[in-house]
């Protein structure tokens, strides 16, 4: 069932499917999978094997529930072939839960407590709707005083409570009306306050379709509730539910089929049932459910945004041979500055006093001067928090007249880590301000190898990140950071911790020991080194090889994305083409017009091995990220107050939400693209199909909002 199941939801073949699920479960990484095994799962991408991943998971954690639903309910003598079918064929937990709640042990409700006053009998017999006499001469028989069935009336109330509960309990009703709901009802949202203002007034006394709300509306209407600004209630049209209940629990006893007739003993009573049910039962389940569902819709929209930003924002090119000094802007705390060398190394650390409160701008200017012309600085990396306009000011009067220009970077997360451990741990002789400096300045040189020493949420480039279940965002930014550094490969003898511990196969004592045996032996000269490595056995070396890369090492062949496990393919390769290893990265190296099928055949490897191979030894050590747009520095300072409409500007892409994209124009606020404004005459589903972070791109100023400090712009010139 999971095969045929993942084979449906995904579109694959059954081979793939089977192939996919050993490479799993023999303990494979789903990088080294799509990279290494192209010819066994018919090259499955990255994006593709995590989903089967996940499912994979999903429906094995289904499976096992079924299972253990069907113990515990034969253990209780409840199940029959029927409950056995409906619980083999539901399609999802939620489902599984729905069958099995009746037999569930609950809290003590009203109906448990008629239960125990013996009443659950006349629940029944109403049920049945088969009495020919008054149900209250029938009730007269459960009259009890020592369990406080005082009356006629209170055996009836109790039974009622049972029904209720009965009918909230079926299954089948419940998938029915959670459907209905979902697809006519509305999430109607008011003030508790009118008078109060703040950003959510629109949610003031607002109404939308459950099944076209849009993810960031649900989200922000999430964050407006929790805050105590508004109340949300689910609205559906009630009568169409109940009248459907009423027609699935009356009998209809009419002897003649085209008539409908009911027991008129029963009727009004189960009538009573149906509305109570719903209402006290049904409706505030079913809202909370819907709640959820939505919520963990718009989540999972969102964190796939938010996973898209991220893994962009990872690829932004890398900016090296630079010498960078990096600027934390502040008031009161002074700005904190740190120059780093063309390989990232910290060469000094410095503190000024430019803005406000002290105001030392002419000792300020002389000091960062002095530093400029000691180290030859290329770039300042300013960045974007408290202060970064006041610095933005001093910083242009300082580079005029000189080579140097400068940067707005964003800090999202840069306090993080210098407050983290790891932070404490690489600079411990440095203060939190100094170590912020350092990373701002090499989140300019290297985005990548800065950015995955920062916890994924606190990068700045979502939405809400901060409201959703940060067990699910933390998996699913983790799984794009890991991707990311796999894609590009890590160099084993300068990346950090950090670095490491997202590689393939690599675990974190794992990296712990790589770097010990790095500084102990003065780096490696090979891959194979690696299994020297303390705990790094054929395994681990399996997953990770292909991903780590060493400079000038012994065999050219890793310095490439190419697995050991095909060197000697390599080797075979370059031979039968009249080369050698010698040729590897030189122009001599002529690798076009190959017959591939025939090829692999004469080599005993597959095609897509094959191919990868001569990719790699036709550009060797290419990195992915150099494709990406470079930074776009600035010389020359412009504010919100220098804007004018229609003013066309360059400028890059920060972050993407769902109805837009914001950009950095150097007005030191950013500007937002509504989604209406990003291409002309052509629908946009998303903003991500259009742009991505880190482009850079024209725009046209269409609204200056001063008061609220907003800029409204456009891709469309």
């Amino acid at each position: 069932m999971i095969v045929e199941s993942l084979q449906k939801e995904l579109n694959l073949k059954k081979w793939q499917v089977e192939m996919v699920i050993k490479l799993i479960d023999d303990g494979n990484t789903i990088p080294f999978i799509a990279r290494y095994r192209k010819d066994v799962t018919g090259s499955l991408n990255d994006e593709i094997l995590r989903k089967f991943e996940n499912r994979l998971k999903y429906l094995r954690n289904l499976k096992e529930k079924k299972s253990k639903t069907i113990e515990r309910l034969d253990e209780i003598n409840k199940l029959d072939d029927n409950l056995k079918k409906q619980i083999l064929n539901a399609k999802t937990l939620v489902e599984l839960d729905d069958i099995y709640r009746p037999f569930k042990s609950k809290k003590r409700t009203r109906a448990t407590i008629a239960r125990e006053k013996g009443l659950e009998k006349l629940a029944n017999t109403i049920l049945k709707q088969e009495i020919n006499e008054s149900i209250y001469k029938i009730a007269e028989k459960y009259i009890n005083i020592e369990k406080d069935v005082k009356s006629v009336q209170n055996a009836i109330d109790g039974a009622k409570d049972i029904i209720c509960e009965i009918i909230s309990d079926n299954s089948e009703f419940k998938k029915k009306i959670r459907q209905n709901t979902f697809y006519t009802g509305k999430i109607e949202t008011k003030a508790k306050n009118k008078e109060d203002s703040s950003e959510y007034e629109i949610y003031y006394n607002y109404s939308e379709n459950l099944k076209k709300i849009p993810s960031h509306r649900i989200l922000a209407i999430n964050r407006a509730e929790k805050e105590g600004i508004i109340k949300v209630k689910i609205q559906c049209e009630a009568s169409e539910i109940t009248n459907y209940l009423k027609r699935h629990v009356l009998k209809n006893i009419s002897k003649i089929p085209e008539e409908i007739e009911y027991n008129p003993h029963t009727t009004s009573i189960i009538e009573e049932c149906v509305l109570d049910s719903y209402k006290r039962l049904i409706a505030p389940a079913i809202e909370r459910e819907i709640r959820s569902y939505i919520t963990k819709n718009a989540e999972k929209r969102s964190i796939k945004v938010f996973s898209k930003n991220l893994e962009q924002l990872l690829l932004e090119s890398p900016f090296p041979g630079k010498t960078i000094l990096g600027w934390d802007p502040a008031f009161k705390t002074g700005c904190k500055l740190a120059i780093i060398d063309k390989t990232g190394k910290v060469l000094e650390t410095s503190l000024i006093y430019p803005t406000k409160p002290q105001k030392k701008v002419k000792k300020s200017i002389k000091t960062v001067r002095s530093l400029i012309e000691k180290y030859d600085i290329d770039v300042i990396a300013i960045g974007n928090g408290t202060a970064s306009r006041e610095s933005e000011k001093i910083v242009v009067d300082i580079i005029k007249n000189t080579n140097v220009e400068y940067i707005i970077v964003n800090e999202a997360g840069a306090s993080v880590y210098s407050a983290s451990k790891l932070g404490s741990e690489e600079f411990p002789e440095l203060n939190e301000g100094e170590r912020s400096a350092i990373s701002i300045a090499r989140r300019l040189q290297d985005p990548l190898a800065e950015l995955v020493k920062i916890e994924p949420k606190s990068i700045g480039v979502g939405q809400y990140q901060h409201d959703m279940n940060q067990k699910k965002l933390n998996e699913s930014l983790s799984s794009v950071v890991e991707k990311i550094v796999n894609e590009v490969g890590v160099d084993l003898n300068t990346a950090s911790y950090s670095l490491l511990n997202y590689v393939s196969g690599i675990r974190s004592s794992t990296a712990k020991n790589i770097i010990k045996y790095r500084e102990q032996h003065g780096g490696f000269n090979s891959r194979s080194e690696l299994l020297n490595v303390e705990k790094l056995g054929k395994k681990t070396f399996k997953q990770c090889a292909g991903f780590v890369k060493i400079k000038n090492p012994k065999c050219p062949l890793d310095n490439t994305i190419i697995h050991p496990e095909s060197y000697n393919i390599t080797i075979k390769l370059l031979k039968t083409l009249n080369y050698s290893l010698d040729d590897l990265g030189s122009n001599n190296l002529k690798l076009n017009n190959i017959d591939l099928e025939k090829l692999a055949i004469e080599l005993d490897v597959g095609v897509e091995t094959l191919k990868d191979i001569i990719n790699e030894l036709k550009k060797p050590c290419h990195d992915p990220r150099e494709n990406m747009p470079k930074p776009h520095l600035r010389k020359n300072i412009l504010s919100i107050e220098d804007l004018e409409k229609d003013m066309v500007l360059k400028g890059t892409v920060r972050n993407i939400v769902d109805f837009g994209a914001f950009i950095d124009i150097g007005a030191h606020q950013d500007g937002l693209i509504h989604i209406s404004q990003l291409v002309a005459d052509k629908f946009v589903k998303h903003p991500l199909d259009i742009v991505s972070v880190g482009d850079i791109v024209d725009v046209k100023v269409l609204d200056i909002d001063l008061a609220r400090n907003r800029i409204q712009l456009s891709m469309i010139l």
